[in-house]
């Protein structure tokens, strides 16, 4: 008879727990709120609103020594308070439409795209509310049709670039000589003449000595500025110009929320064809020309990361200023226009090479300036 071995059976491992954390002390859990909380009062400065608000400081900077030049080279015109004020107003009414402008492509520049048919659907939307079967409507019918083709217009972009999978650049640049096509058709290639008062009456009636144009672009920057810095939408479009994927894998539709970013812009060219037909008294299939650079520099000049992910609705706006203050000094010089281009290129490439170059420099010496202090 054999010695039988017991076969040894297999016990399951039991599963290991985590650690159990030490309790918290009330006391040291308050010390650390009150550290955050009195940190956080700095976090404006030295974090992402930081540099926006940096920024911002140099870019009235730049304002005031553009001033100063104006007053160097024109001492008798910035001697005279009544002028300076009526040129301060001049500058503000001459920047509004392209503000208004710049606000939209703000937005589509954050979100990582680019719009290079904003003027073209300035121009499309203007003709279009000029005609004359608009105009039988009254100002209401051309305002609604204005505001109606911008958004289908920037809607078409949309589409085509979140579901048709097009690059920015392309499709809106098919756009641009799609829609300037279409208002030529439309127009016959004529000026088109606004017969309603209400409209033309916008760019030359003041409230309380200020032109109701800067009114509308203070609104549309108030409005764009709630937006992007108080809402859902804004703080949206920020991650899909970010990083697009880690958008999606958050539960962001990043098609749907790129297509309505390109219809903002075209509600902001809308109403910039309204702005811009009241000034004239007229619409054209030319009108707006250039436009989307415009826009495009002062947002660059204002801080927008061309690669999305970063900006603010101020920066646009001092920069839509400054190049307005640029070229109201260039006008009361008697200087050329080729000249102002030149200083207005010089400027946007130097933007460029501020935000590639300083930009992570800063960023990372506050960094390093963090991890100090902490230690």
């Amino acid at each position: 008879m054999s010695d039988a071995t017991p076969t040894p059976t297999a016990t399951p491992e039991r599963p290991q727990l985590p650690a159990q954390s030490p309790p918290v002390d009330p006391a040291e859990t308050a010390v650390a709120s009150d550290k955050a909380a009195s940190t956080g009062k700095l976090s404006w400065w030295r974090g992402d609103g930081g540099d926006g608000a940096k920024r911002n400081l140099g870019l009235v900077g730049v304002l005031a020594a553009l001033i100063l030049v104006g007053a160097v080279t024109k001492p008798d015109l910035y001697g005279d308070p009544n002028w300076v004020w009526n040129n301060v107003l001049a500058i503000l009414q001459l920047a509004s439409v392209v503000g208004v402008v710049t606000v939209g492509m703000t937005f589509v520049i954050i979100g990582g795209g680019i719009d290079l048919s904003v003027g073209a659907i300035l121009a499309l939307a203007g003709v279009w509310c000029t005609t004359v079967a608009t105009q039988s409507y009254g100002a209401a019918g051309m305002i609604f049709t204005a505001l109606v083709v911008g958004i289908c217009v920037g809607l078409v972009n949309g589409v085509l670039i979140s579901y048709g999978r097009l690059v920015p650049f392309i499709a809106t640049l098919a756009m641009l000589v799609a829609a300037r096509g279409l208002a030529a058709s439309i127009s016959n290639k004529q000026t088109q003449v606004s017969s309603s008062t209400f409209i033309n009456d916008i760019a030359a009636r003041k409230v309380i000595g200020i032109p109701i144009l800067v009114y509308i672009l203070g609104a549309v920057v108030l409005a764009g500025w709630v937006v992007l810095n108080r809402t859902t939408f804004g703080r949206r479009t920020i991650a899909v110009g970010g990083n697009p994927e880690a958008a999606r894998l958050a539960g962001i539709n990043v098609r749907r929320h790129t297509m309505l970013l390109y219809a903002l812009s075209g509600l902001c060219c809308g109403i910039a064809a309204i702005m811009l037909t009241s000034q004239a008294t007229s619409a054209q299939a030319a009108m707006a020309n250039l436009y989307e650079l415009d826009a495009i520099a002062a947002a660059i000049i204002g801080g927008t990361l061309l690669s999305g992910g970063r900006g603010t609705i101020v920066g646009s706006l001092l920069g839509v200023i400054i190049f307005a203050t640029i070229t109201n000094l260039f006008a009361i010089n008697g200087l050329s226009i080729e000249a102002q281009n030149m200083v207005k290129g010089g400027i946007i490439v130097a933007a460029v090479l501020v935000q590639q170059f300083q930009f992570k420099s800063v960023t990372r010496l506050l960094a390093r300036n963090r991890v100090t202090t902490a230690t």
